[in-house]
């Protein structure tokens, strides 16, 4: 017998044919829309974004060609409060947070999740690229558009309730599927950027909200550099649009090292400097098999994955490094996996 299921259909491709393979299945599939912004056309149009009128009307389509029932469900309050908010008071502390993986966690599988679970579904579909299976998350045989490091914060409850049709295909396969089924996504690009952002620029964006302040840019032993006006303009590694009054000694490249909010002060150096081997993160998630041995950690979305090994603090967890990792920023996801297989995940905090 065939499970209840609520497919979030973005108006991408890839949603598109998350639906129609469950569909297909035999499975009791109704579309739902998430309508995240209270004003869609400030949104950027076409397909840079996921948050478009143009992006609805895509997936009512979509749902009409597959034979389902579709929905639109209206989650721009939540979505303004767990994404956007969280987004911009994480740059205000010095952080550099990942609102993609946030809206998975927030949005997708707690608060629609949690709807579709009380509506009496009994799991909830996307399009993400990950492999799931017996409730362990790994990653897609598609290593450009693997999905497991932004799914990594999901619980082991989050999972047992999620489905990931598209896990063992490539992109080029879906797209593909998609032709062959007469959705009109086959080729609509992937969406970039950040969908809250219109312009694709995350500076001006925070700057409305944060207004402009003052501060110092400054070298390792304190010498001041040059000047900003808003220390969270500015994330670690960055080594583009410093705007320093003085090149360095040995005329190489600076980077950003630290950000600290309080001082409102930006701290750059040489590459070398951005060099770490320990990692704290916080409130770690542990939703992949209890063996912990041979692990790798990866530290960005599209990252470069590391050897590692981890200390369990219980609320923390300290990760140390097999060689050193360059431009890790608080805020992000530490995701730790076995092979292909997640492990858990936990958020930066400091690494040295």
């Amino acid at each position: 017998m065939g499970l209840r299921v609520l497919a979030a259909m973005s108006g991408g491709v890839d949603s598109a044919v998350a639906a129609a393979r469950i569909a297909e299945q035999g499975h009791d599939v109704t579309g739902v829309h998430l309508a995240l912004s209270a004003n869609p056309q400030s949104h950027r149009t076409g397909a840079r974004g996921c948050c478009t009128i143009e992006d609805s009307r895509d997936a009512r389509r979509a749902a009409d060609v597959i034979g389902i029932p579709f929905y639109i469900w209206d989650m721009a309050e939540r979505f303004q409060r767990d994404v956007i908010e969280d987004f911009v008071a994480e740059y205000a502390a010095g952080r550099t947070p990942n609102p993609c993986l946030r809206c998975n966690e927030k949005i997708k599988f707690e608060a629609v999740l949690d709807r579709a679970l009380a509506l009496g579904f009994d799991a909830v579909a996307t399009g993400h690229h990950a492999r799931l299976a017996d409730g362990v998350l790994s990653r897609s045989p598609d290593p450009a558009k693997d999905q497991s490091y932004v799914l990594g914060v999901l619980t082991r409850e989050q999972l047992s309730h999620a489905m990931f049709p598209l896990g063992d295909s490539t992109k080029a396969e879906v797209r593909e599927e998609a032709a062959r089924r007469g959705l009109t996504v086959a080729d609509k690009p992937d969406s970039h950027d950040i969908c809250f952002i219109a312009d694709g620029d995350t500076r001006g964006f925070l700057a409305k909200r944060l207004g402009t302040a003052q501060g110092e840019i400054r070298d390792e032993d304190g010498t001041v550099l040059g000047s900003h006006s808003g220390a969270y303009a500015y994330t670690v590694g960055q080594r583009k649009g410093l705007h320093l009054d003085r090149p360095s000694a040995d005329g190489k490249p600076r980077y950003v090292l630290s950000i600290e909010p309080v001082s409102n002060t930006v701290t750059v150096g040489p590459r070398s400097s951005l060099e770490v081997t320990t990692i704290t993160a916080t409130r770690p998630v542990w939703n992949g098999p209890a063996d912990r041995s041979g692990l790798t950690v990866q530290l960005r979305a599209h990252g470069e994955v590391y050897g590692c090994r981890i200390v369990d603090g219980g609320d923390s967890i300290v990760i140390e490094l097999d060689a050193p990792a360059k431009g890790v920023a608080a805020g992000q996801a530490a995701v730790l996996y076995s092979g292909d297989t997640v492990i858990g995940s936990a958020t930066i905090a400091g690494a040295s």
